[in-house]
């Protein structure tokens, strides 16, 4: 017996899609691993993150998330949206196991994420701009030009920069008054989560979310990730002041040898002042103390704050590329950040 399709078009003759449950976790991250390992030759990302992610206040797994099985009832295609309030900047993702591309799949889940995301026009403020974007490795050419046969157009690079922490480092020197200590919760999350939301508005693409779904999306981090570690979080303090924050983890799944900085940021107040480069400097030292050999982060290569001439200025270089495409769903005035 044929099997039904659920109205998409385009998938190959007994293809499913469906929606995704709990269940199928382990076979979406080995999926995505499997592309990973095509295009950059090793995996990047574990099962804990996943079931973390989809678990998150801000993702509803019935509606936001696909899989595409095959005849063989394997998991061959994944793909989803994350679509935060105030539903202006849709982020979808899309992947293709290898062995079935070049049969529509990888179509059909972008055809699958527009309508997704098309679904929240209604929910944003009349009159703004809405959009949906999507991210590609820099050596992933083909879903690159799947992306601009969809209607997508190029709208920012992103660096993945990594320093060897194989040799003596400058101790962080920060200026007179100010102090960095590591992350209290009952103390400091909600000074660290209006820390964030301000020095992020600096940041290209920057949409400010009502502040109860930023608070909900750090509790949900700290509660659930198995890498979160107070430890490494550093603050830089100036008196009860948070100026500047490292918000770091001590694994990679594409590299437990490296630990990784989720978020470096100084506040206006506090920039051109050394404060970035005593956060780098005192994470790469403890990162080195723990045993790690490599440091790594990501970052908008053309950072409006100038973030990637610091991370240069402290030794880090290049280690790959990635490109974010975009597609205009309603014009409109922008709410994003897009320059200083």
């Amino acid at each position: 017996m044929k099997r039904k399709r659920m109205g998409i078009t385009g998938l190959p003759e007994n293809y499913l899609m469906r929606t995704v449950t709990l269940d199928d976790v382990e076979a979406v991250v080995a999926l995505v691993n499997a592309c990973s390992q095509k295009t950059l030759g090793k995996d990047v990302c574990e099962v804990s993150e996943y079931r973390n992610d989809w678990q998150s206040p801000t993702m509803n797994m019935g509606t936001d998330l696909r899989v595409v099985l095959s005849p063989e009832e394997r998991i061959v295609g994944y793909a989803g949206v994350w679509d935060p309030q105030p539903h202006v900047q849709i982020y979808g993702f899309g992947y293709v196991h290898s062995a079935h591309r070049g049969r529509g799949i990888g179509t059909s889940l972008a055809n699958w994420i527009e309508t997704r995301a098309s679904e929240s026009i209604a929910l944003a403020p009349a009159g703004t701009q809405v959009k949906v974007s999507q991210r590609a490795y820099g050596a992933d050419i083909s879903s690159q030009q799947l992306l601009k046969e969809q209607g997508y157009t190029l709208a920012r690079h992103w660096f993945r920069m990594l320093i060897e922490l194989d040799a003596s480092l400058p101790a962080p020197q920060l200026p007179d008054g100010l102090t960095i200590r590591t992350f209290d919760r009952e103390r400091d999350l909600k000074s660290l989560i209006h820390a964030d939301r301000e020095a992020f508005r600096d940041h290209w693409g920057y949409v400010e979310h009502p502040f109860e779904e930023d608070w909900k999306e750090w509790m949900h981090w700290i509660e659930t990730d198995p890498d979160y570690d107070p430890t490494l979080w550093f603050l830089v303090m100036d008196g009860t002041e948070i100026a500047g924050f490292s918000i770091c983890a001590p694994k990679t799944a594409e590299d437990p040898a490296a630990g990784y900085i989720h978020m470096l940021a100084v506040r206006r107040a506090w920039r051109q002042q050394g404060v970035g480069l005593a956060l780098l400097h005192h994470t790469f030292g403890e990162f080195q103390r723990r045993g790690k050999k490599r440091c790594a982060l990501g970052v908008d290569a053309t950072s409006l704050t100038g973030a990637t001439r610091l991370y240069e200025k402290a030794g880090m270089h290049v280690q790959r590329q990635s490109v974010s495409y975009e597609k205009m769903l309603r014009e409109g005035e922008d709410l994003s950040t897009q320059t200083l």
